[in-house]
């Protein structure tokens, strides 16, 4: 069974730009692969866990 494709419009060509996702920045990489900085982030992604946890349990 074929499908008809839907044309593309002409405002976006296959292949430009917008069809790519951007590159990280050195800074970014560097962030992503120090584990310092993900020991940090995940730290302060706990503790926001915990307050939220913390709120939610005193309600009751």
């Amino acid at each position: 069974m074929q499908t008809e494709e839907e044309p593309i419009p002409e405002n976006r060509k296959p292949y430009e730009s917008a069809f790519f996702s951007s590159v990280p920045t050195g800074w970014t990489r560097h962030l992503r692969v120090n584990p310092f900085w993900q020991i940090w982030r995940f730290m302060i992604i706990n503790l926001k866990m915990m307050r939220i946890i913390s709120l939610s349990h005193s309600n009751d």
